[in-house]
């Protein structure tokens, strides 16, 4: 099967510097996306009107306004993936970003092989599942149905918290879901700082559905910011 998005997956990159522009169009085009650029917040906004982008890939950096303010303005109105992307590597920032929508978060400098593959993984997010009531990845299987988790083929008995806390991965498959994300769905906590109950599931989580829960290949960490559902063929 081919990892080659539809011909015509229109990526709008909104981004202030002219060779990283550039970089990026020769790149996304190669790989058979159609691109559209901005080198502001303000233009990016208006072509993201007009254009109606399948995926953006927004700069935090804009000489007119803060990505982040961009951002929030998209949310506004538009749920299209965005991939943001910076030079900032502070945690902060990542956080900030992921808890106003951001579907994920690439730091520069980075490859072109991993800016298209977390591009995949947000736009298979993106698409509508159309009924579906099964979600697979790798050897994991959760029927939504029934609320049965198998491993392998394996029924895994969850408690009533570590499948709630299992179906939201699931609903956000792919995505970077943070410790103050998961707090406030699972446990209703305000206090982000408070993350031993989530710490203590995440283990439980791990031991019943990893292969090496020290070495996990489904649930992954993101130092300091939280976790992520990995979607597996």
């Amino acid at each position: 099967m081919s990892d080659t998005p539809e011909k015509m997956t229109t990526v709008l990159v909104i981004e202030d510097e002219v060779q990283m522009r550039r970089l990026l169009r020769v790149c996304l085009e190669r790989n058979g996306y159609e691109v559209a650029e901005a080198a502001t917040g303000e233009e990016g906004l208006a072509e993201a009107v007009r254009i109606q982008p399948k995926v953006v890939l927004l700069d935090l950096g804009l000489p007119d306004m803060d990505g982040m303010i961009v951002l929030k303005r998209l949310r506004e109105w538009s749920q299209a993936p965005v991939l943001m992307v910076s030079v900032r590597e502070r945690e902060d920032d990542k956080i900030t970003a992921l808890d106003n929508g951001a579907n994920d978060y690439i730091t520069k400098p980075f490859s072109t092989g991993e800016l298209l593959a977390r591009l995949r993984v947000v736009l298979r997010h993106a698409q509508p599942s159309t009924a579906a009531t099964v979600f697979s990845s790798g050897n994991l299987q959760v029927d939504l149905t029934t609320r049965t988790v198998k491993i392998s083929g394996r029924t895994v008995k969850l408690t009533a918290t570590e499948y709630a806390l299992l179906h939201l991965f699931v609903q956000h498959a792919g995505k970077v879901l943070t410790h103050g994300q998961l707090l406030r769905e699972i446990w209703g906590s305000q206090d982000v700082q408070k993350t031993g109950p989530l710490r203590v599931y995440m283990a439980y989580l791990r031991e019943k559905l990893e292969k090496n829960p020290a070495k996990p290949e489904l649930l992954i960490t993101e130092p300091g910011v939280g976790y992520r559902l990995v979607l597996r063929e």
